[in-house]
This record gives structure tokens, sequence and C-alpha cells, in this order.
């Protein structure tokens, strides 16, 4: 029997198993497929503070940002603490770039167009400006969320993590109201917690427990080039549209350039956004729009063949906020889950604070925001 069984071994999963483990609980991870076989091994691994509007998601992105520095000390995966610049193609949203960051409160360059190739020597040469903020960062996800199963596994001295795979979770174990373990494919696993970081498919492990979350896919593409013989981009670089597009409700296509270079010499182009479903099916003028956005802020990318392309589903909720908490309509159940696109960046603090919950500390920000409940008080 586990303390806690972590439902998903993705980054944010295996972030709430690791500070679990660390904190000195036993942990059993539970996943239908492999390590980061969702939404994460589709991510281009954000680290972003960004992007984010003044409030709590901005809070929650501070304090993972510190927590994933840490973390790199460790080792195990890549980390690239590069930067993001944000530029403007016009004065007016420069403006607005710039009143942003001035009420974000993290730390941030603006950058006038002059100076903008001092920061990227190969951008166009037409727009207004930008913000720099040197906190954005880069991970590989896929083995930033291995790294942290296996040094949680380590536990240092305190508790255990043990990782089941190709096991699908079909219902709940229960003691009266209380949760006390899942049903799966392999048998019942027993425990005190069970905390739901099934990303995308979070809302179907909730409903399994009887209550709802509404929680999308909503999906994305990314194009990938053939490596560079010599790196040509320096930081995440992206426009003032892909901060609008997050904020987006609509479920239609909605693109912006996001460009950045990884270790491998490799340029990872994105991103869009629609409600789809599921729908896998790759979509030729989606990658031809990422495309032409990308070659306009770049020039030089017009002569780099892309190589792929790759898509993935971004767990969508109504009000842009991850679920995360103890959920009082289903004692010992606790979720962290609908992210959207933040979850590779906001995973440690998730996993951290989750941790604190589970072991009866007082968590270190305000979880309200991000309470499962909140959407059956808006429809009551």
């Amino acid at each position: 029997m586990s303390d806690v069984i972590v439902v998903g071994a993705g980054v944010v999963g295996a972030a709430c198993a690791y500070y679990a483990a660390r904190a000195g609980l036993d942990v059993t991870v539970v996943d239908r497929g492999p390590v980061a076989g969702g939404t994460t091994g589709s991510g281009e691994g954000n680290i972003l503070v960004s992007d984010k509007e003044p409030g709590p998601e901005l809070e929650l992105a501070v304090l993972s940002n510190g927590l994933w520095r840490t973390l790199a000390e460790h080792g195990g995966f890549e980390f690239e603490a590069k930067g993001g610049l944000v530029v403007a193609e016009t004065d007016e949203i420069q403006r607005q770039l710039t009143d942003l960051a001035a009420e974000q409160g993290v730390e941030h360059v603006t950058v006038g167009g002059a100076e903008l190739r001092d920061y990227e020597p190969h951008l166009a040469g037409d727009l207004a400006g930008g913000v720099l903020y040197p906190q954005d960062a880069q991970v590989q996800p896929m083995l930033a969320a291995a790294a942290l199963l296996r040094h949680g596994a380590e536990s240092f001295g305190h508790g255990t993590l043990r990782l089941r795979l190709g096991v699908t979770v079909t219902g709940f174990v229960r003691s009266g109201d209380r949760v006390t373990g899942v049903r799966t494919s392999q048998g019942e696993i027993l425990g005190d917690a069970v905390v739901n970081a099934a990303g995308t498919w979070g809302g179907e492990i909730a409903a399994l427990a009887g209550v709802e979350l509404p929680v999308l896919p909503r999906r994305g593409f990314i194009l990938v080039t053939e490596p560079l013989r010599e790196p040509l981009i320096r930081h995440k670089v992206y426009t003032a549209a892909y901060v609008t597009n997050v904020a987006s409700d609509s479920a239609g296509l909605e693109t912006s350039a996001v460009i950045e270079g990884t270790p491998a010499g490799t340029v990872l182009i994105g991103a869009s956004r629609e409600r789809v479903g599921f729908d896998r099916t790759t979509s030729v003028p989606v990658l031809s729009r990422l495309a032409a956005q990308a070659v306009a802020l770049f020039p030089a990318l017009r002569e780099v063949r892309a190589i792929r392309s790759y898509c993935g589903f971004r767990p969508y909720c109504p009000d842009h906020l991850p679920v995360i908490g103890a959920d009082p309509r289903v004692p010992g159940l606790y979720h962290a889950c609908g992210h959207e696109g933040a979850g590779i960046g906001l995973a440690p603090a998730t996993g951290h604070l989750l941790a604190q919950l589970l072991t009866g500390e007082r968590p270190d920000v305000d979880l309200r925001p991000f309470r499962p409940e909140r959407f059956s008080e808006e429809a009551a």
C-alpha cells in the first residue's frame, strides 16, 4: 500500500511523485503508456514567465522557475537558461509589451528596434522593438520527466517511488466516500491518496471518481528543421500574438510565431492552437502558416529544410488556470492537471505544492484560484 498513487507519468505527474518521495512518502506512479508518452512528449519544453499575465499563474511560474534551476543542478536532462525575447511589429504593440512587463513585475529588459539585432543578429529588420525576459528557459521535456522519476526513486533516504507503466486506471477503490486506491487493468492498487496528473485526460480520470473537470484537448503543431551547422537563434523568440493566443478562448485555429534552437542544432517552430478533439491528422496548411511566420521573423530560415513535424494536445481549462489541490467532493482525491501549454514550466511548483498539502504543510502559494471545485461553483 502506498501513501500516494499518482496517475500519469508525464512531467507534472513526475514532479508530483518526485516531491512527494522527497517529503518522505511512499509513491506509486501509474500510466497506461510510457514515461512522457502524452502531452509532455509533444511539447517544446517551455519554462516561461514572459507569457503570463499578472496574477496567480505568474506567481506559480516564478516559483517553478526557481525550482527548475535547482533541479537542473542534479543533472540528467537538458536545461537552457536562454531567456525569452518577445518582439513587436508596431510601436503600439511595443507599448503594450512594455506596459505588460511593468505590470508583471518580473526581471525584464526593454529593447528598442535598433537594438534587437544586438540580441538576435538574424532577426528581420522591420520590427519596432521587444522585451527580453532573462528568466525564460527551456528543458528537453522527456528527459526532464524521466530524470524526476529517477531522482524520486533514489528518494534521498526518505520515501520511495515505484513506477508501473502499461497499466490503465479503470476506476477508484473507496472506503465510504473516501478514495483509497485505484482499479486498474492489472488489479487494484491501494493508497491513502490519489493524485490525478493525467494531463489532457484529467477530465476522464475525474469522471471515474464521479466529479467533473472541464479539461479539453487543444491541439498544437511544431515544425522541426534540419540541424544547423551554426546556431542561428540565441533565445526563445516569439511575437506578441503568442501571449494573446495563450489567453484566447477561441476553438478555431490560431497561430503565432514561436522560434527557438535546440542543443542538437535543430530549430523548433510553433505555435498553433485549435480545439478539434484528439484528431492527430497532420494539417499542411497549419504547417505552412508556421513556416511563413518563422521566415518573416528570421529570413535566413527560408534556406533551411523542415525535416518533420509533430502535434500534441494541451490540457485546456476554460479559465486558463490549472487544477491543483484536494477535491472536497471526493476525499482522498487530489488534482494536478489542466495546465494547458504551461505544464512543463509549472510542473515543479505543482509537485512541490501538492507534496506540502499531502504532508500537512501550508502551501507556499495560495491554491484557492486553482481549486478543483471552482467550475461546479460557477455552474451553481
